[in-house]
C-alpha cells in the first residue's frame, strides 16, 4: 500500500497527482520517500474527467498535488474533482498542493462588475472538502485570507536566491523590480545578496489590455552593476523583456532574470530569447515543454521545498521553519 505511516503508526500519508504535471509529481514523490498513489483519470468524449483511486485511502491524511497550467480550467476542476473523490472515500484530513494557484492574479477588482477569482478559487476548493492549502510564491500574499482554513505559503525565493549567488559577482550586483508593487520582494532579495543597492522599472499598465505594460524608466543606480531582475510569473514574457531592455539601455553590465512561476505563453521563448538578459531562471511548478524552452533558460527543480513541507505538515511541524534562517 503507498504512503508513509507515522512511527507510532497512528497516521498515514498518501500523496495523489492528477494529470497536469506528472514530472514533478514523480520528483516530490521520490523526495517524500513514498509512491503516489495508483489514480485512474481520464475524460469522457464531452470533456466531463473521471477519477478512482487505485487503493483505499480511509483516515490517511491526503495530499492532492496539482499545477495550475494550461488548459488551466481542466486541471483546476480535475483537482476539485478528486479532493471530492478524497472526501467520500474517507480520508481523514485533504491538503491540496498547488505549486501555482491559479487565478491568483484576479485577486481585486480593478474596475466595477468584475469578479475576484482568486477568492472563488479558495471556496470551490472549501466547498470540495479541502482543509488545507499549499501553494508557492501567491501572486498577492494576502490572497492567504481567501481560504476559511490553514495556508501554507512556501517560499522559493532560497532556492533562487543561493542559485544566483554561484553566477554573480556579488561586489557588483543590483536587485531590480520589474514594477513598484513588488519593491517589498526585491528588498528581500537584495537583504539576502549582502545587502546590495535596489532599483524598480516605473511601469505603466493599460487595465484594459491583458499583459501589456509599458517601461518607462529606472529608478535607482544600476550603471555598470550586473541587475537581478526579480518576479514572480513571467507569462507571455512582454514586461520582462522591456524591463531588459530599459536596464541595459541605462547601463546595466548585463541582466540575470529570476522568476518562480514560468507560464511562458507564447510568444515568451521568443521574447526572452531577444531582449539581452543573460540567463532567465525559473522553478519547475508549472511544466515548461520543450517547444517552450530555449538556450538562455534554467529550470531549478522546487520538489524538494514541496516535500519537506508536505513531511512538516504532515508531522505536525512547522512550515515556516523552513525559511527560518534558510538563505
Amino acid at each position: 500500500m503507498s504512503g508513509i505511516t507515522s512511527a507510532d503508526g497512528g497516521k498515514r500519508l498518501v500523496l495523489v497527482s492528477g494529470r497536469a504535471h506528472p514530472q514533478l509529481a514523480e520528483d516530490v514523490s521520490r523526495a517524500l520517500g513514498s509512491e503516489l498513489v495508483p489514480t485512474t483519470a481520464y475524460d469522457f468524449a464531452n470533456g466531463e474527467i473521471y477519477v478512482r483511486f487505485g487503493e483505499s485511502v480511509r483516515g490517511a491524511d491526503a495530499f492532492v498535488l496539482q499545477s495550475h497550467t494550461a488548459p488551466i480550467n481542466q486541471w483546476i476542476m480535475e483537482q476539485l474533482i478528486m479532493v471530492d473523490a478524497l472526501k467520500r472515500a474517507s480520508a481523514k484530513t485533504i491538503t491540496v498542493v498547488q505549486p501555482f494557484y491559479g487565478y491568483s492574479r484576479q485577486d481585486k477588482k480593478h474596475k466595477g462588475r468584475e469578479p475576484i477569482s482568486a477568492r472563488l478559487m479558495a471556496d470551490l476548493f472549501k466547498t470540495a472538502g479541502a482543509d488545507r492549502l499549499m501553494s508557492v510564491d501567491l501572486h498577492a500574499a494576502q490572497s492567504q485570507g481567501f481560504f476559511d482554513g490553514p495556508v501554507d505559503h512556501l517560499w522559493a525565493m532560497p532556492l533562487l536566491v543561493d542559485y544566483v549567488r554561484s553566477r554573480v559577482d556579488l561586489t557588483n550586483v543590483a536587485v531590480v523590480s520589474p514594477d513598484a508593487g513588488r519593491i517589498r520582494v526585491a528588498e528581500q532579495w537584495a537583504a539576502k545578496l549582502g545587502g546590495c543597492p535596489l532599483a524598480f522599472i516605473h511601469k505603466t499598465r493599460d487595465i484594459n489590455a491583458p499583459n501589456k505594460s509599458v517601461a518607462n524608466r529606472v529608478v535607482g543606480e544600476v550603471e555598470g552593476r550586473t541587475c537581478i531582475l526579480t518576479d514572480d510569473i513571467i507569462d507571455t514574457g512582454g514586461t520582462i523583456a522591456e524591463a531588459v531592455r530599459v536596464l541595459l539601455g541605462a547601463g546595466a553590465k548585463d541582466v540575470i532574470v529570476a522568476a518562480t512561476h514560468g507560464v511562458l505563453s507564447d510568444p515568451a521563448a521568443y521574447r526572452l530569447t531577444e531582449c539581452g538578459a543573460r540567463e532567465v531562471i525559473v522553478t519547475d511548478t508549472l511544466p515548461i515543454p520543450e517547444e517552450r524552452q530555449f538556450d538562455k533558460l534554467t529550470i531549478l527543480s522546487i520538489a524538494p521545498l514541496i516535500a519537506r513541507a508536505i513531511r512538516e505538515v504532515f508531522d505536525d511541524g512547522s512550515v515556516t521553519s523552513l525559511f527560518d534562517g534558510a538563505v
